[in-house]
């Protein structure tokens, strides 16, 4: 019985560590945050870049998880690690 709910606690908890993380460094749902780490991370791309963050870099990919989430297959690959790390513990 052990085991089953720390999957569960697992596999939940790793899925919101991730989104508490992302917010935390500043990629917030609005965009992001000024003087963040995300700022920062944004300002170096931009100035390696010529002036723009490249699409599909990895500011603009934790930007979009920032704004709109983490996609349904992203949540259950974390779900399952989180599960399997869980169910060890």
């Amino acid at each position: 019985m052990e085991t089953v709910i720390g999957a569960a606690v697992g596999g939940a908890g790793l899925m919101k560590v991730a989104a508490i993380v992302l917010s935390a460094i500043g990629f917030k749902g609005a965009g992001i945050a000024a003087a963040s780490i995300a700022a920062n991370m944004m300002s170096a791309a931009a100035i390696a870049n010529g002036g723009g963050v490249a699409a599909g870099s990895l500011v603009a990919t934790l930007q979009s998880v920032g704004a709109a989430g983490l996609s349904a297959t992203t949540n259950v690959i974390l779900g399952s690690v989180g599960a399997v790390i869980g169910a060890l513990f």
